[in-house]
């Protein structure tokens, strides 16, 4: 990956907070902050195509509610917070 040098302006407590992650997660706080201006970068990206054409269709065996829909986003949430703090998926 070719890297560029720019500098940017955080507040302090986004500061802390990378900090605190790269320490929890063992990497470095340069690391953290490229990950973040990645993932930032590809979610306001606009793609040439649709993802999903008008033809396809995802089958999701039936009705999907808004319980079954919090309980999903709970786990993987929970998932995501056991991963972060070191304790594996």
């Amino acid at each position: 990956m070719g890297l560029k040098r720019t500098n940017v302006y955080a507040e302090d407590s986004d500061l802390t907070l990378i900090k605190e992650a790269a320490a929890r997660l063992g990497v470095s706080e340069a690391e953290i902050i490229r990950e973040g201006i990645h993932r930032i970068a590809l979610a306001h990206r606009v793609w040439d195509e649709p993802f999903v054409s008008d033809e396809e269709t995802f089958d999701l065996g039936g009705p999907v509610g808004k319980d079954e829909i919090r309980r999903a986003a709970t786990e993987a949430h929970e998932q995501r917070e056991r991963r972060n703090r070191g304790h594996g998926a």
